[in-house]
């Protein structure tokens, strides 16, 4: 019988990241600074959270949840928001000095592809009364975090920022592709028109611990993680055949990425936040194998299905515009930061199933 998983906010991980990571210019942007975060409690944000609180940051979390169940829950301010209604968002803001929009509506490709236009309504929704709060508000910065799920299906590889307004984003993702165009092109006008001093992160596929682990929503990663724990034969399914790749950002790095550009890139034009990294699916499924057949001590290969979703056929980072301006890179490499999600996971349900027992 299969067992049931339950991964959800937890305890175990704590960022890797260290103060002296981030550009001295941001450590001194963030001391002291209040910052809203949209999105805190979720998988991007508690990461940027404690690396808020790294930089003496006094983080304000905006969430709908009655409760954060995080270790820096008393570190934090916490404020009950709808961010679907305008005035509740408004409300929640007053007082803050920094806004960083990373609540968002999205999932694996099963999911996006189902729920296009829930996911484009809702995702700008969201923006849109967060923006327009954190102008009436008159805030010192407002980062805008978009995906390079803007990106059309045929891009250039390496991809620069000039194509993400290039055709349709790839069809798989197309509404949140479209939302987070339209919330680059709103935050790029909010700065024109008002004069609000606006960031724009295009960060790329982010993984690590406290990813999002539910079978119906996930992205590959950790859907790939689960159904290597799951199995109950050698074999675990992976869609397509594998030769489709992707520029994997570790969490750590993303969300550092994202404290770097809001401090320090206030141009209202979109960056890419990724590494220059290109690894396919195959490579991908292999490497959790490797680790999960070491973890159960069974071991276990990928089973490919070429009929399943793949989506974009490539994706790869051009960095060549955050290292120039930013001097940004990253730390951790693909093969390392996989493993320690994998192991993040076995722990989390090792300590899940004693609970319980």
């Amino acid at each position: 019988m299969t067992k049931e998983w339950a991964i959800d906010s937890n305890k175990l991980y704590t960022t890797s990241v260290k103060k002296e990571d981030f550009h001295e210019d941001t450590q001194v942007f963030f001391k002291d600074k209040k910052v809203a975060i949209t999105g805190g409690t979720g998988f991007i944000g508690s990461h940027a959270v404690e690396q808020l609180l790294l930089l003496g940051a006094k983080p304000i979390l905006l969430t709908r949840q009655p409760k954060i169940d995080f270790w820096f829950a008393d570190q934090v301010e916490h404020r009950q928001c709808n961010l679907f209604l305008e005035d509740e968002t408004l409300e929640s803001m007053k007082g803050v000095d920094v806004v960083l929009n990373l609540a968002a509506k999205v999932g694996g490709l099963e999911f996006n592809k189902k729920h296009p236009a829930s996911i484009f309504h809702e995702n700008l929704l969201m923006f849109m009364n967060s923006i327009k709060a954190a102008n009436e508000l008159k805030v010192d910065r407002y980062l805008v975090t978009s995906s390079a799920c803007v990106y059309p299906r045929v891009c250039s590889i390496p991809t620069p920022e000039e194509e993400g307004m290039k055709d349709s984003p790839e069809p798989t993702n197309e509404g949140y592709g479209w939302a987070k165009r339209m919330e680059e092109f709103l935050g790029a006008k909010y700065a024109e028109e008002f004069g609000l001093s606006v960031s724009i992160a295009r960060p790329y596929n982010a993984y690590g611990p406290r990813d999002n682990f539910d079978p119906k929503s996930s992205h590959v990663i950790p859907a790939l993680i689960r159904k290597a724990f799951e199995t109950e034969g050698d074999t675990f399914e992976v869609w397509g055949d594998g030769s489709h790749s992707r520029s994997f950002l570790y969490v750590d790095d993303f969300a550092r990425g994202l404290l770097e550009v809001a401090a320090r890139y206030p141009k209202a034009t979109p960056i890419n936040i990724g590494s220059y990294e290109e690894t396919t699916i195959a490579e991908t499924a292999h490497a959790i194998a490797k680790f999960v057949s070491e973890i159960r001590g069974k071991e276990i290969q990928p089973k490919f299905n070429p009929t399943g979703l793949t989506g974009q056929p490539r994706r790869m980072c051009d960095t060549t515009m955050v290292q120039k301006e930013l001097s940004y890179r990253t730390n951790v490499a693909f093969t390392k930061g996989l493993e320690e999600t994998v192991r993040w996971f076995a722990d989390y349900e090792n300590s899940t199933m004693s609970s319980n027992a």
